[in-house]
């Protein structure tokens, strides 16, 4: 931004120029103000080029363009006047940089602006393909990073949809590397042009650099790539490489529309995502230089005269881009107040003095923060009753719990583009255990710590909550209405609890010497649990444990029976976790042992080690145990004889498995995800596509597959269940190096990372 000179104009229309913004080939920007105090960026044509008729009939045609478009996310044209002396159009300024200025100052954005920035770009590009335009040169550059979202702006190569191409055969008219590949053949290109435009702006703000290449790379280099090359995203999130890679494709059938991206990435409104969206550094300097730039004055009058335009030879030399300093943009209609000298419709023009531009500014800053938090809700911070509150506000038990909640009607989003979360909030530092399975019964999610907590898997908001009940880490069995687990304050003692409100049903204490250690497993009629006899208490070799069987209905023990006799080591161990098979027990801890009893009697039938470095709960299906390692073994559950091994072929063995609908779902610890036939143990495909470590949980929705990964490079995925393919990978930064957790609800993934609860639609 520079000073006027003694040859620019101080006056165009009514409005007063302020500073020269800058210049290109077809003329000035000028920083200007309307009497009425609004901020505007007025383009003025070089005398030349206005002495030139044909020009004068682009330039309306551009001005017709550019006035069809008028949307939230686009710099809309307030004025302009194409028959003056010197043509020159006005459109609303924004208050922000462009996104090449803030890359180079800041380098690579954020995961969540990216992901805002996506959505508030795709919400561009729907209202600018409904004015029934193609923008053609979608760059950086011509993307204004605003407090309350992106604006896009510069329509001079836009074309209507329908009409003749503007540019001559063979010239190809665009940015490279930006401009998708039939443009940059030179063929007609449609409003997916613009969708791959898109991507290689999003690949930019998250990458750092361009797709195709560097900016200083040759333009042929760069169009060969366009059309020809893999893009660059080695730097791009893995939650975004779906969508981008979507956006990119060679085919424009094959990419999403912009619909389909806004209604993925922004379910309950764009605004909403775009609340805070900014990086502080980003944010803190707009609103530092936007003071300034509302309080500047026009300069005095110089003694030269207002128009003296210097030949045009000289006249498109560039002037350094802006500063940080834009000044702001106005509301559109229907957002935040009205401009000075705006009359509203069915009312008077008011009498009293304008607002100071200062005050302008604050209802600009803030208004559309006003606006995102009260309007339509926001996908990623708010639930669909607004809630924002975190772990502990409410911490009454409530009224009663309800039914599994009605499935919603999700939009499901295109090809790599993974849903955004419904609501999503934080809980207390290490209130949620990596090695305890997510519980969820009855539309609430219990999530094991203390205090004990469950939210409604609709909207977030906690139902009940008490503390000093449960131990942080204590596993949650849940059967008939109750949750059962062992008391957080007194040792020893089996609780059961109403799941709806959180108050107690029943308390067990099996003996005065034995304690109870924890609730592995449960059926129609028992609660498993390991005790340990406490007798003798002057000798830890006398300690013995055992494992006992208790009626979920009143609490009372049935058997209980010492822990694995053969093995001699049934006094060290306390890991244990179990699951119930029919009429089997089947449960196994930290000293490698496997052992199956007969839940009726807890007679032993069997135990045997199962290798030297195991954990998870064992997985059970159609009278098989299947063990992970090196390889993965099926052993029948009655005899403990080895029915099929699965070697991993060449990879380095497998994690614990998951059966879903007569389907082994496991990962390799090289990353992939395998679907294997459970009664000939042979594999029925291979996913190895992930940009994420290998899920170790699973739960399916229809034909879709969804997995949580541990905690390294951590996520979750959503895999299509006949085939392996890849549908999307979500990720956030926030916890990065927590480990991640997924249930399901209805059609709602409820998910956990670290101490953030999330819930996705389960599309």
């Amino acid at each position: 931004m520079e000073t006027l000179q003694p040859d620019d104009p101080r006056e165009l229309g009514s409005y007063r120029m302020l500073r020269r913004l800058g210049a290109g080939g077809m003329g000035r920007v000028y920083l200007a103000r309307s009497p009425g105090g609004r901020t505007v960026a007025v383009k003025v044509v070089r005398p030349d080029l206005a002495a030139d008729a044909g020009f004068r009939d682009r330039f309306r045609h551009e001005v017709e363009i550019a006035k069809a478009v008028s949307g939230r996310y686009t710099a809309p044209v307030v004025d302009a006047d194409p028959n003056a002396a010197l043509p020159w159009l006005a459109t609303s300024y924004v208050l922000g940089p462009d996104l090449t200025d803030v890359v180079d100052a800041h380098g690579a954005m954020p995961e969540r602006t990216v992901r805002a920035l996506a959505a508030g770009l795709a919400a561009a590009l729907q209202e600018i393909h409904a004015a029934g335009l193609i923008h053609r040169d979608l760059k950086p550059s011509n993307v204004l990073l605003a407090a309350d979202g992106p604006r896009v702006i510069d329509f001079g190569i836009a074309r209507a949809v329908d009409g003749n191409r503007m540019t001559q055969t063979g010239v190809v008219v665009g940015s490279p590397g930006y401009m998708p590949p039939e443009q940059a053949l030179g063929q007609d290109v449609g409003p997916a042009g613009d969708v791959f435009s898109l991507g290689g702006v999003l690949a930019f703000a998250a990458n750092g650099r361009g797709a195709f290449g560097a900016g200083a790379a040759s333009h042929a280099a760069l169009l060969y790539q366009v059309v020809h090359g893999e893009p660059d995203l080695a730097d791009v999130p893995p939650s975004l490489l779906g969508l981008i890679r979507a956006c990119l494709q060679k085919d424009p059938a094959q990419r999403p529309a912009p619909a389909e991206i806004v209604a993925a990435l922004a379910p309950q409104g764009v605004e909403g995502v775009l609340r805070d969206w900014l990086p502080s550094a980003v944010s803190s300097t707009i609103a530092t230089h936007a003071a300034g730039i509302l309080d500047l004055e026009a300069p005095q009058p110089p003694q030269a005269p207002a128009y003296g335009y210097p030949p045009a030879p000289g006249y498109g030399a560039p002037v350094p881009a802006p500063g940080y300093g834009y000044p702001p943009a106005p509301p559109a209609p229907g957002y935040g107040p009205p401009q000075p000298g705006t009359v509203q419709l069915g009312s008077a023009p008011a009498a009293t003095p304008a607002p100071s531009r200062r005050r302008v500014l604050s209802l600009a800053l803030g208004g559309a923060a006003a606006v995102a938090a009260v309007g339509g809700g926001a996908a990623w911070w708010l639930g669909s009753d607004g809630d924002t509150s975190t772990e502990g506000k409410d911490t009454a038990a409530g009224k009663g719990g309800s039914a599994q909640p009605a499935e919603d009607s999700f939009t499901t989003p295109p090809a790599g583009v993974a849903p955004q979360p419904l609501w999503r909030k934080k809980v207390a530092e290490d209130s949620i255990s990596a090695a305890v399975p997510l519980l969820v019964q009855d539309g609430l999610l219990l999530v094991s710590g203390d205090p004990l907590v469950a939210y409604d898997v609709k909207t977030g908001k906690v139902r009940w909550s008490k503390s000093g009940i449960c131990r942080p880490g204590a596993p949650l069995l849940f059967r008939d209405g109750k949750v059962f687990l062992v008391d957080g304050e007194y040792d020893g003692v089996l609780v059961a609890y109403d799941v709806k409100t959180g108050e107690e049903a029943w308390r067990s204490q099996l003996g005065s010497k034995l304690a109870v250690e924890k609730a592995i497993a449960i059926d129609d009629q028992y609660v498993y649990v390991t005790a340990t006899d406490y007798t003798d208490f002057e000798s830890a070799a006398k300690k013995r444990s055992s494992i006992a069987a208790v009626s979920h209905i009143m609490g009372t023990k049935l058997w209980m029976r010492e822990r694995d006799e053969a093995t001699g080591k049934g006094t060290e161990d306390y890991d244990v976790t179990g699951s119930v098979f029919g009429k089997y027990l089947v449960y196994a801890g930290s000293d490698n042992n496997l052992t199956v009893r007969v839940t009726v009697l807890g007679r032993r039938c069997w135990t045997k080690k199962i290798g030297d470095d195991w954990t998870g709960r064992p997985t059970v299906a159609k009278n098989l145990v299947f063990l992970p390692g090196e390889t993965l073994r099926a052993v029948d559950v009655e005899t403990g004889k080895v029915r099929w091994t699965l070697k991993p072929n060449g990879r380095r063995g497998f994690n614990n498995p998951t059966v879903i609908d007569g389907v082994l779902y496991v990962s390799d610890y090289d990353g992939g995800v395998w679907a294997v036939d459970i009664n000939a143990g042979k594999r029925i495909w291979l996913c190895d596509e992930l940009d994420i470590s290998g899920p170790e949980t699973f739960v399916k929705k229809g034909t879709s597959l969804y997995g949580a990964t541990g905690s390294l490079d951590g996520g979750l995925v959503a895999l299509n269940a006949g085939t392996g393919k890849l549908r999307w990978t979500y990720t956030d930064s926030d916890n990065w190096g927590e480990p991640w957790q997924v249930a399901l609800s209805g059609n709602r993934l409820l998910v956990t990372n670290g101490p953030e609860i999330y819930a996705l639609p389960a599309v």
